[in-house]
């Protein structure tokens, strides 16, 4: 009984998180409620605080579930054991990029995430938290490509903390451009060689070097 209990809070979790995927992109968050989730969901908004504190509770657990499957790749990057950590780094950039054009669950969250959530103010902690994972973003990165500069794969040189800020905003800002014009950013089809491009860049560019020419 206990186990048929757990599994239908689960699913009834996972139709609160559905409903609200369609619900956010349908209306944008800020003008989302969670009387509408509820709705959408079947559920009373009870059972919505049973499972999420507020609103903002149940963007950020939509959020987390499409990326939660790259943590394993992305610990490989970082893995002192890892033999071919840049080569990680490239096949985290092509998931990150090919799933998302690929999977419709994936592409809705980025899209609600880059062009229907306003950050007004019920929606501080959600900024917060998104804030704190950038960071940890950023230092995971850098990880990896001192991890790779360890091995070879990279100057030895390169100023690892831009290198990782390059990274970043290649990668969000391709997943960005994709939402709003999918037919010029063919990520499906060219995931590989832009971020292979990318990477000649960390390889080669002199103004990513420890003293390059470019200031700032």
């Amino acid at each position: 009984m206990a186990r048929r209990t757990k599994e239908e809070a689960l699913e009834t979790r996972s139709k609160i998180l559905d409903a609200a995927e369609h619900v956010f992109f349908e209306k944008g968050v800020s003008r989302t409620t969670l009387a509408d989730i509820a709705q959408a969901a079947g559920v009373t908004r009870g059972a919505i605080y049973w499972h999420f504190e507020n609103k903002g509770d149940v963007f950020t657990a939509m959020f987390d579930r499409v990326v939660l499957p790259l943590d394993e790749l992305k610990a490989a990057t970082v893995d002192p054991s890892e033999p071919d950590p840049l080569g990680r780094i490239r096949d985290l950039c092509v998931l990150c990029l090919r799933d998302t054009a690929s999977d419709a669950r994936r592409r809705r969250v980025f899209e609600i995430l880059f062009l229907k959530c306003e950050f007004v103010e019920e929606m501080g902690p959600v900024m917060a938290r998104h804030q704190s994972n950038m960071r940890e973003g950023l230092a995971s990165i850098e990880e990896g490509l001192r991890n790779a500069m360890s091995k070879g794969q990279l100057p030895a040189d390169l100023d690892a903390a831009r290198g990782a800020r390059i990274v970043h905003s290649f990668v969000t800002g391709m997943l960005h451009d994709m939402a709003i014009l999918p037919d010029v950013f063919d990520v499906a089809t060219y995931a590989t060689r832009h971020v292979e491009a990318m990477l000649d860049m960390l390889r080669c560019s002199p103004a990513l070097k420890l003293g390059g020419r470019a200031s700032g």
